[in-house]
């Protein structure tokens, strides 16, 4: 297969991309390299997998008008995992215009270029988030969404909305994959594996919210990307069951698919960072906040969708997963 991955230089879409080189499909990788963390960390993602076969990098910003359509006519995908996006809860209260220009922008043009240059599948990344105000656990696909309680969950709520017009509209097959805290081997530095694993490493005490008492469904890396191929793989048709009068979602009579990927086992915050501890071999110093504004107190997965239609489920525990990110950062950073 000729797939274009958007964030390539990304943690979930570089690890997509290694593991589509390394089942010999051709790999077309865009990223636009920004600055939103360290780029030589994206830069050194890169250089694993630049001088593969079948690998062509572009460096490129989604929300390019000009560019985006010239890429696709160039190339010509059949398929496309779409990865790119301002990721971040908090940030999107500090920067928001970033949000409205990856994940609306560069989200439109990733339709178009699908639209009219006969891709036969989307897969997209949606998020977690996007369950908001959610207290009904575990999340489920069938649930209603209309209460995201940050821009960026908003944002990817937005993204499920514009995939299903174009599955609807223009019978392009779309599948949008809600991630629950990915973590791992070169993962993000805002993300919270990463910031307390380095704090605690330099003798820095690590900030924990809702002192504490939040519970996250922790996914690893490589279950992720096996779920992210599965899903690409399963081009959706329309649900002859579907009824608009008793509309649910998750589904649609357009061929559009809406899964969880998730490890469907949360762990406690404080449990979270006791593994860190262990598996570094020192203690944590513990500066206990209130919760911070867009954050959710728990987050849990339903994957009995996944599970049925692709046969996949996350199985990584997550003393395996942190202990094999642990030992990555003390390679990489030669600690």
């Amino acid at each position: 297969m000729k797939i274009m991955v958007t964030g390539a230089a990304g943690f979930i879409g570089f690890h997509t991309a290694k593991k589509l080189l390394e089942r010999d499909d051709e790999v077309i990788g865009v990223d636009n390299l920004n600055d939103y963390y360290d780029v030589s960390l994206k830069e050194a993602r890169l250089a694993q997998i630049k001088d593969r076969p079948g690998f062509t990098f572009h460096k490129l910003d989604v929300a390019d008008r000009d560019g985006m359509p010239k890429l696709f006519s160039e190339t010509r995908p059949q398929r496309v995992i779409h990865l790119a996006a301002q990721a971040g809860v908090r940030y999107s209260l500090e920067n928001p215009h970033a949000y409205v220009d990856s994940n609306l922008v560069g989200f439109v043009n990733i339709l178009e270029g699908c639209r009219y240059n006969g891709v036969e599948h989307l897969c997209y990344a949606s998020s977690s988030s996007v369950y908001g105000a959610n207290t009904k656990y575990p999340f489920a696909v069938q649930d209603n969404v209309d209460n995201p309680v940050s821009l960026y969950a908003a944002t990817k709520k937005a993204n499920e909305l514009m995939a299903h017009t174009y599955s609807h509209l223009f019978a392009l097959p779309t599948t949008g994959l809600r991630f629950f805290t990915v973590y791992g081997p070169w993962g993000r530095p805002d993300m919270a594996l990463f910031i307390f694993t380095r704090s605690i490493l330099d003798g820095k005490p690590i900030d924990i919210y809702n002192f504490g008492d939040m519970l996250r469904d922790f996914t690893y890396i490589d279950d992720i990307v096996e779920g992210v191929i599965r899903t690409s793989d399963r081009v959706p048709e329309g649900n002859p069951d579907w009824s608009g009068e008793r509309p649910v979602p998750g589904s649609s009579k357009a061929p559009y698919r809406i899964y969880n990927i998730g490890n469907n086992q949360p762990v406690s915050l404080l449990r979270f960072i006791e593994i860190i501890e262990d598996c570094i071999g020192k203690k944590a110093i513990r500066n206990l906040l209130p919760l911070q504004p867009g954050d959710v107190v728990a987050t849990c997965a339903n994957v009995d969708d996944l599970i049925k239609d692709v046969g996949f489920k996350p199985s990584t525990s997550i003393e395996a997963g942190v202990e094999k990110f642990v030992k990555w950062y003390r390679d990489y950073y030669k600690v």
